[in-house]
């Protein structure tokens, strides 16, 4: 009986031993050291997204990440700041509808007119198309939209600088793409949040 007893603690004792995993070579390994790929996650793809890719491919997929996350930086304070008051001033159209009539979130699709919206979809694939884009091909990076006229000190920081900005963009972006999607749920919710207030 104690031999059993004994014999089943050491079975179970070995479910909890590490074991021994091959090191296989794969594409995401190739992704190891790019900017993004930190601790305490590493490179993280659960979706399979960059599965035998090759840079063009993740080079894209990180131009998209960087795009998404600077929209998502400016909706989450656009939400935040028109919550709490602060509206552009005079009249949205020719009727006299001031900017500060207009609710906020998606109350507020709803209450710009037809006309409005279509400005606002026209004026973004201007954007998209024309402006936010390497049109002098003399992009750094992924992302790098400066076409020869904007610096701003760039090329003043040191290569680890540029590195460590570019990963804070990057962990920002990501950030803010989880919170305005956590404030457009809430907003469905209803409630309060603290900071922003009603929903």
């Amino acid at each position: 009986m104690n031999l059993t007893i004994l014999a089943s603690l050491v079975a179970s004792a070995a479910a909890f031993a590490p074991s021994q995993v091959a090191q296989t070579s794969t594409t995401l390994n190739a992704f190891e050291g790019e900017i993004g790929a930190q601790a305490p996650l590493g490179f993280f793809d659960p979706l399979g997204l960059l599965d035998d890719a090759d840079q063009e491919r993740f080079d894209r997929l990180r131009y998209v990440e960087i795009k998404h996350g600077r929209i998502a930086q400016l909706a989450f304070l656009g939400n935040i700041i028109t919550r709490a008051g602060v509206h552009l001033p005079g009249n949205i159209d020719q009727a006299g509808t001031t900017f500060d009539s207009i609710p906020d979130g998606y109350a507020a699709i709803q209450a710009i007119s037809g006309a409005g919206l279509t400005q606002i979809i026209l004026f973004v694939g201007f954007l998209e198309l024309g402006v936010m884009k390497d049109v002098t091909g003399e992009a750094e990076f992924p992302g790098d939209f400066r076409n020869g006229a904007l610096d701003f000190g760039w090329d003043t920081f040191d290569e680890e600088t540029k590195l460590a900005k570019r990963g804070v963009e990057l962990n920002q972006g990501r950030a803010a793409m989880m919170g305005i999607l956590g404030l457009m749920v809430h907003e469905q919710l209803g409630g309060v949040l603290p900071v922003v207030g009603e929903m």
